[in-house]
């Protein structure tokens, strides 16, 4: 493909169906300049480490004994209606406003940031894990709630196989059908014992159509529709789930 032309290559990528990755934390469209490519946001440093936030040192070497005493006390989390509540996006300053308001409804909720801290000699994943417990005891929380979410994104071009010349001024590639899912995880800890759980949500996806014109526009009104269904459905979701 090295001797096709720059306009050439551009037509065929957009013929070609393409997939990516992003977190909900990093939603942005062409944040690098690109015509699909994407580079982090300025506040995004990366995700939080499930690791650090359970508490688990990888490596650690548990004993037989210390594996059955931990089954043998494990107790189901529950969070029953009004349970004051510390909230935690994964790679966010704040969680997301709609994700707050749902779980208003049922919870008194704190936010707290969802940013990775950096790591000092001799920090282990235990040590952070306590520290979130405290802090989250300090604001009268009974339980953490933090959430990781991925969008992950589907083009189809509708267009035929054949490749047309076009010309570059005023061009418009044909409509482009969008098709994007959004992926939740959440983690409800209890702040006195440090015992955790995992809930994964169903997966909701939705399309849209776009031209090159309004490609971003599209892309953008796609992901706040896509995280508002998706942060609606987990807020009833948990409560069912951790209402028990």
């Amino acid at each position: 493909m090295k001797n096709l032309s720059p306009l050439l290559l551009t037509i065929l990528t957009f013929a070609l169906a393409a997939c990516t990755t992003r977190s909900i934390s990093d939603s942005g469209f062409d944040a690098g300049g690109g015509r699909y490519g994407r580079s982090p946001t300025a506040l995004y440093q990366g995700e939080l480490n499930e690791f650090d936030v359970l508490g688990i040192d990888r490596g650690a070497r548990p004993t037989e004994e210390e594996i059955a005493r931990a089954l043998a006390t494990r107790q189901p989390v529950t969070i029953k209606r009004g349970t004051s509540v510390m909230l935690i996006q994964s790679g966010a300053m704040m969680p997301d406003d709609p994700m707050l308001k749902a779980l208003d409804k049922h919870y008194t909720v704190t936010p707290f940031t969802g940013v990775p801290a950096e790591k000092s000699k001799g920090d282990s994943a235990e040590s952070y894990s306590r520290s979130l417990r405290l802090a989250a005891a300090r604001s009268g929380c009974e339980k953490i709630l933090v959430y990781w979410g991925t969008l992950e994104s589907a083009r189809e071009n509708l267009a035929t196989t054949a490749v047309s010349w076009v010309p570059v001024v005023g061009w418009v590639l044909p409509d482009e059908r969008q098709r994007m899912r959004i992926r939740l995880k959440v983690v409800a800890i209890d702040v006195r014992t440090g015992q955790w759980e995992t809930f994964l949500p169903d997966p909701l996806d939705d399309r849209a159509f776009s031209s090159i014109v309004n490609r971003r526009e599209t892309d953008q009104s796609l992901v706040g529709v896509l995280k508002e269904k998706a942060y609606v459905a987990a807020a009833e979701d948990v409560k069912r789930h951790f209402g028990r």
